[in-house]
C-alpha cells in the first residue's frame, strides 16, 4: 500500500508562511525554511512590542503633562499628587491631550488643584 501524505494541507501551511513573509528581503520572502524562521522571529518582536508600546506612550504622556505643569509653576509629581488628592479622575492620556491641545482647559485643572 502506498504512503499517504496530505500534500494539500502541507502546501497550504507553507503558503501561509510565505504570505506572512511578504515584503521581506532576499530569500526570507520566498524560501520556506528561511521565511519560517524570519516570520517566527517577527511574531516574537510583535508580541514583545505590543507590551513596549504601552510603556512608551505612558512615558510620552508623562513628559507632556510635566511640560504643561511646569508652565504653571508645578512639577509633574506635585500636580499628580494634588490631582489624586482632590479626587479628579483624569488619566494620563487625557491630561496629556489637554496639556498639548487645550492649554486653557489644562490651566483650569492646574488652578483648581493649586
Amino acid at each position: 500500500m502506498p504512503r499517504s501524505v496530505n500534500s494539500v494541507a502541507a502546501k497550504a501551511k507553507r503558503k501561509k508562511v510565505i504570505k506572512a513573509a511578504k515584503g521581506y528581503f532576499g530569500r526570507r520572502k520566498n524560501v520556506h525554511t528561511v521565511a519560517k524562521n524570519a516570520v517566527e522571529k517577527g511574531m516574537q518582536y510583535a508580541y514583545r512590542d505590543r507590551k513596549n508600546k504601552k510603556r512608551t506612550f505612558r512615558a510620552l504622556w508623562i513628559q507632556r503633562i510635566n511640560a504643561g505643569a511646569r508652565l504653571h509653576g508645578m512639577s509633574y509629581s506635585q500636580l499628580m499628587g494634588k490631582i489624586n488628592a482632590n479626587g479628579i479622575k483624569l488619566n494620563r492620556k487625557v491630561l496629556a491631550d489637554l496639556a498639548m491641545n487645550h492649554p486653557e482647559a489644562f490651566k483650569a485643572i492646574v488652578n483648581k488643584v493649586k
